[in-house]
């Protein structure tokens, strides 16, 4: 694999944003067909399980170089061990999430099931009847040890799903005591210091997004 991984760092800065978001969804369909012993799959078989065309797959993967061959296709083992090294698969990381609210215990239930690499392994709260607690198996800190518990824990990610009142000031702190990606469910468009990449996930603004192509799709 020495030579995937220089592969993969010399790329890694240079593919589009578009591709990095559909890495993933290649990597969980590969390992579901591996998962049924099919050893080869090609762009078209991959384009109609995950909904891209072709052209996008084969453009997306010449990215990392000659991923395939012609007449072949692709090796489902190589492909998702390729794109395993680069999604970081082989290394668990430890998710903080903070707030543990309605949204904030979904997602304790759910604890990415889905995902072999990554799993919220604390989360912090204000609520006393929640603080000292196990929840879904995760322990229920109070806001005011969420420093020291993110430092011993070596945390470098967070889930924020803290009402938008104190996103900011929750957010500083995250910054300042080294968290460097920070998933944001709040409605606030987070000030952060570059080093720190932020995700904002708005299910609002997806709904409406998802309701005006309802309305406006030309049915016939």
């Amino acid at each position: 694999m020495s030579e995937d991984k220089e592969k993969v760092q010399a790329v890694d800065k240079e593919i589009p944003r578009a591709t990095a978001k559909r890495l993933p969804i290649y990597y969980r369909y590969l390992k579901i067909l591996l998962d049924s012993g099919i050893t080869r799959v090609s762009s078209s078989e991959l384009s109609k399980a995950v909904k891209f065309d072709a052209a996008t797959i084969r453009r997306d993967f010449s990215y990392f170089g000659a991923l395939g061959k012609r007449g072949y296709g692709y090796d489902v083992k190589e492909l998702m061990e390729f794109f395993g090294e680069i999604l970081n698969q082989d290394n668990l990381a430890s998710i903080a999430l903070v707030g543990v609210g309605n949204l904030g215990q979904a997602l304790l239930n759910f604890n990415f099931h889905q995902s072999s690499n990554a799993r919220i392994s604390a989360a912090f709260d204000i609520n006393p009847d929640m603080i000292n607690t196990v929840q879904a198996g995760v322990p229920i800190y109070s806001m005011d040890d969420l420093e020291k518990q993110i430092q011993d824990q070596r945390i470098e990610v967070a889930i924020l799903t803290v009402p938008a009142e104190v996103a900011q000031d929750t957010a500083k702190r995250l910054a300042d005591v080294g968290i460097q990606g920070i998933l944001n469910f709040t409605p606030l468009r987070l000030d952060v210091p570059k080093e720190v990449r932020v995700q904002n996930v708005d299910l609002t603004n997806e709904l409406q997004i998802l309701l005006y192509f309802i309305n406006h799709f030309d049915k016939d």
